[in-house]
């Protein structure tokens, strides 16, 4: 049995997390707050007992790892020649950005979506195109008619999925990626699929890895996958691209050499192999965790919190909670509550969208920091 109890200490560590005032609690960024798998901590220790730090580059054992990973937990193994070593999902985006679309090409997302993507394509000069989810106060689904009209636009040449989808928790179907796939080899548009979160989902069946759907389907398709979000190990700095086709393949190699991001640093390589060969049994318990405490986050909202609705999600440690009974201004709602009780949560707005009906709040760590989050939201809206 892991501990999902006890926490570290992370004030004045260099944690973008809680780099926060004394009185305040962090439940926004996607930062886990358990403590690492120890079959990882003790892979960094050995890597480190070496005692030298050169340059090093991932052999077969690494893409072996992630291969068998998704074979055993998504029953789904991407051959490993599909594979590019890189030094982070959004590092790899944004390269893919400037490698696969022009300036001033249109770059299509689903919002509310991941804030940073949008830095990814207008920081590059690109122009942010939104096939907006559709929200019928239970859910999201996507808008295909919308989507098909924008992608047959000349200007739209990439688009950008997040599966499962970040902030609202999820999971695409195969028939729905499908059809996502068709539209885009239809259109001439390629897609970059973020798949940071695939392994955190509590459904039976998971979630649908985009280079498991058909060989004519994913030739125009880059999959991005990582343990970051995870194992917590953002700052390890490793992520992979899986690129079935040899020529976009080749295009990206070109793109993630170019801006060397394709270099891991001495414990990338450890630290991943050993969350993928072993921290298999620590992610169930892990979702077992997540489990409970997202049945308690439910609970109190009903009996405590009634004004506020969480809106279903199957995947990942972030809850998206509808409070467009309390304001239609998340900014002004969140930064209220981070003054009155020192909670911090996301604002929606910033993930574009509906997103200003919603704050996201992060529920991996322990109990008691859930109940401590619950008990200060409560009088911030009674507050508010």
């Amino acid at each position: 049995m892991y501990d999902f109890e006890e926490t570290i200490d992370r004030r004045k560590t260099d944690s973008v997390k809680w780099d926060i005032k004394k009185n305040e609690l962090p439940m926004w960024v996607a930062d886990m707050d358990f403590q690492v798998a120890p079959e990882i901590v003790s892979a960094i220790k050995n890597k480190a007992d070496q005692a030298v730090f050169g340059y090093e580059w991932p052999r077969e054992d690494y893409f072996n790892a992630v291969a068998g990973w998704y074979e055993t937990e998504h029953h789904a193994r991407p051959n490993t020649d599909w594979m590019l070593f890189v030094t982070g999902v959004v590092p790899a985006i944004s390269s893919m950005v400037r490698r696969l679309s022009n300036v001033g090409d249109n770059v299509l997302v689903q919002a509310p979506v991941y804030n940073i993507f949008y830095n990814s394509i207008v920081n590059n000069g690109r122009h942010v195109l939104s096939n907006d989810l559709v929200f019928d106060g239970e859910g999201y689904s996507i808008d295909f008619d919308d989507l098909e009209k924008k992608m047959s636009e000349p200007t739209t040449t990439l688009m950008i999925l997040c599966n499962p989808h970040n902030p609202v928790g999820k999971i695409w179907s195969r028939d729905d990626l499908i059809r996502l796939a068709e539209l885009a080899n239809e259109h001439g548009v390629k897609i970059i699929s973020d798949e940071i979160h695939g392994d955190i989902t509590f459904t039976e069946d998971g979630y649908v890895p985009m280079f498991s759907l058909p060989e004519n389907l994913i030739q125009n398709v880059a999959v991005c996958v990582s343990t970051s979000k995870t194992f917590n190990v953002a700052a390890i700095h490793a992520a992979t691209i899986i690129v079935p086709n040899e020529h976009l393949r080749d295009t990206v190699n070109r793109g993630i050499n170019t801006d060397e991001i394709s270099e891991p640093n001495s414990f990338a390589i450890p630290a991943t192999i050993a969350a993928y060969t072993k921290g298999h049994k620590w992610l169930g318990e892990l979702k077992e965790k997540l489990t409970s405490n997202r049945e308690l986050v439910a609970d109190y909202l009903k009996e405590n919190i009634p004004e506020i609705k969480l809106i279903h999600s199957d995947a990942t440690y972030l809850l998206w909670l509808d409070v467009q009974e309390i304001s239609d201004d998340s900014a002004k709602l969140q930064e209220f509550i981070r003054n009155d009780t020192g909670l911090y949560l996301s604002a929606g707005n910033v993930y574009g969208g509906d997103g200003n009906d919603f704050l996201r709040m992060n529920i991996a760590c322990p109990t008691s920091s859930v109940k401590d989050g619950l008990d200060r939201l409560a009088k911030s809206i009674k507050d508010f």
